[in-house]
């Protein structure tokens, strides 16, 4: 019989074991004072209000905060033919519930065809069938295109809360815990960092007000960290494999994850047997991720139900480009012809190098030399190149230093490598390099200057670059509104400058350069805000301040891809004999000096 071992008490949430740079401590007296306003919300908890309490009570405000964002238009509102993004999802679900699943990635593509892996296809599936019972025209085959009925509208806000409050926000809150305890962080300190984890601006914004189902797939990949830092590899491979297959983006993370799940299981010795379970569990998971999906083309097939539509839909590239022919009465036909027409359509290489402006590499780039004239697989095959090549040292040194806490660092840095470098990025890319990095704010001294600092600065300028697709979709009021608030919550500009020039600023965490770094970008972002609503652009130049937004966001998200790497080699200790050497030989040049 296994002994019990006891859960170890977390450290009792008094000033002396609260962090430093998270209270202020006054001199001359035995109490202590919040630096920033969110910890003025939550310092009555603090002592006196058990965490059980205050814990519902941040959930139900940050529900309030995302239900009153959905008030407001979403995506294509009013514009047709094609609408927007809130279409789109509904029209999957319309599809999922009407058609054999054989044809759900052949249906009609140029009206949102299914371009998302299959577990977005049964999430569709399955709140179609669930809106469909509330009332059946919201979801009718054809004839429900363009259907904007209040009442649906409440419900697909209301899935998408649901939703996220399923996964998304159990997987916030164990990951919080998790990275609290690893470091004794106390418990009042890990609420604050839970609070303003899940207020942060972006995510609210894409997918309450703009409207996607991001918050799921990036639930798995919170579920997955955490398991990893819990040391269950296999359900973390489980967890990460879910985000995969809800949506292909999660792939910005699956260099760092595999890069660590190498090293686990190189470090300090080869186990085999680890590597197997590995390799087995997520085999198995892929597999049950798309079992229905093959399994239904080949119940189809028995049906003699046709594989597509009658609408002249050519044979995805995958099977075209095969130096042999299958044959396509076989019974292994049905499931091959929906692999890769599913590869075919989550993968959309065809696009082009980006589909609108972008804060990345490339669309920086064409904004002086016009990208479009070169061949799509020329460019492909470029940035596949340089993005492997900025992801290199960070995998490189998870793979080496694979060390649970460093694993939301590596996450961070391969997933701005990818958003700055890779093939068809698109603006809300932003929020899976965001998401890593705001978690940090539960780990040690993450809400202490320094990292407060360049998170949140991180945060406001990732928002600022989502404005352009915002406006468009008539969300001024609701971008302003939760950017400011977060701002103010935690103490950053354009709220507060405390960070930079108050008493927090003289301990010394920020260094000269950073101060002038991060207020040179605010400022610009300001600046920008200004020019934006009160200069109209040139008639020759209709694009110039979404261009100019994207020149900036590129400029910050490069800066921000390197400090999150250069935080990944001093923690992993790999500069630590370096510094030892330098320490040692100046050491000994100032006594020869002497």
């Amino acid at each position: 019989m296994a002994s019990h071992k006891p859960r170890r008490r977390r450290k009792e949430d008094t000033a002396d074991t609260l962090n430093r740079d998270v209270v202020r401590s006054n001199p001359g007296k035995s109490n202590s004072s919040p630096q920033y306003p969110l910890e003025s919300f939550l310092w009555p908890a603090k002592k006196s209000v058990s965490q059980w309490v205050t814990l519902p009570l941040i959930l139900m405000v940050v529900g309030l905060f995302r239900w009153a964002t959905g008030f407001w238009g979403y995506s294509g509102f009013n514009v047709p033919p094609m609408h927007g993004d809130l279409e789109a999802q509904r029209h999957w679900m319309e599809i999922t519930t009407h058609l054999p699943t054989s044809q759900w990635y052949f249906y009609d593509l140029p009206y949102w065809g299914l371009d998302y892996p299959p577990l977005t296809a049964y999430h569709s599936w399955l709140l179609g069938k669930i809106g469909s019972i509330i009332n059946s025209r919201w979801f009718a085959l054809e004839t429900s295109r363009g259907y904007e009925d209040q009442l649906l509208k409440v419900y697909m806000r209301a899935t998408v809360l649901v939703s996220e409050y399923l996964v998304y926000i159990p997987a916030a809150i164990i990951l919080n815990r998790k990275l609290g305890r690893m470091r004794s962080v106390s418990t009042w300190e890990s609420l604050v960092a839970l609070a303003a984890i899940l207020m942060q601006p972006a995510t609210i914004l894409i997918d309450h007000a703009h409207f996607q189902y991001n918050t799921v797939m990036l639930g798995f990949t919170l579920a997955s960290i955490s398991s990893m830092m819990a040391g269950r590899a296999l359900w973390g491979c489980v967890f990460f494999v879910a985000g995969l297959c809800y949506k292909q983006m999660a792939l910005y993370y699956a260099p760092a994850m595999f890069a660590y799940l190498v090293g686990i299981c190189m470090v300090p010795k080869p186990n085999v047997g680890r590597f197997l379970g590995i390799a087995f569990v997520t085999v198995i998971s892929f597999a049950i991720c798309f079992a229905p999906l093959l399994l239904g083309a080949m119940y189809d097939q028995y049906r003699n139900i046709p594989v597509s539509t009658a609408q002249g839909t050519p044979s995805p590239n995958l099977l075209t480009s095969l130096p042999f022919t299958l044959n396509e009465k076989a019974w292994y036909f049905p499931p091959i012809l929906q692999l890769a027409q599913s590869i075919h359509r989550i993968f959309p290489f065809a696009r082009g190098l980006f589909e609108d402006k972008v804060a990345n590499m490339w669309c920086a780039i064409h904004t002086f030399h016009k990208l479009h004239s070169y061949p799509i697989g020329q460019m492909q095959r470029i940035s596949t190149v340089i993005t492997l090549v900025s992801i290199w040292p960070s995998t490189m040194i998870i793979s080496l230093f694979p060390y649970r806490e460093l694993l939301p660092w590596a996450m961070a840095s391969t997933a701005w490598g990818f958003f700055l470098c890779s093939f068809q990025v698109h603006e809300k890319s932003v929020l899976l390099p965001l998401l890593p990095m705001t978690v940090l704010l539960g780990s040690e001294r993450g809400l202490g200057t320094e990292m407060r600092a360049w998170i949140g600065w991180a945060n406001m300028l990732g928002v600022w670059t989502l404005f352009p697709l915002l406006k468009r979709d008539e969300l001024r009021m609701p971008y302003g509104v939760l950017t400011l608030l977060w701002a103010y919550l935690l103490g950053l500009p354009p709220t507060s400058l405390s960070l930079y020039f108050g008493r927090q600023s003289r301990k010394g965490e920020l260094k000269v350069l950073t101060k002038m770094l991060h207020l040179a970008f605010y400022a610009a972002m300001i600046a920008w805000h200004v020019g934006e609503a009160f200069v109209p652009p040139p008639e020759d130049k209709p694009d110039l301040w979404v261009v100019l937004n994207v020149l900036i966001g590129f400029a910050g998200f490069g800066i921000c891809f390197l400090w999150c790497s250069w935080q990944l080699i001093l923690r992993s200790g790999l500069m630590e004999d370096y510094f030892g050497v330098r320490m040692r030989i100046e050491a000994a040049n100032r006594k020869k000096k002497q």
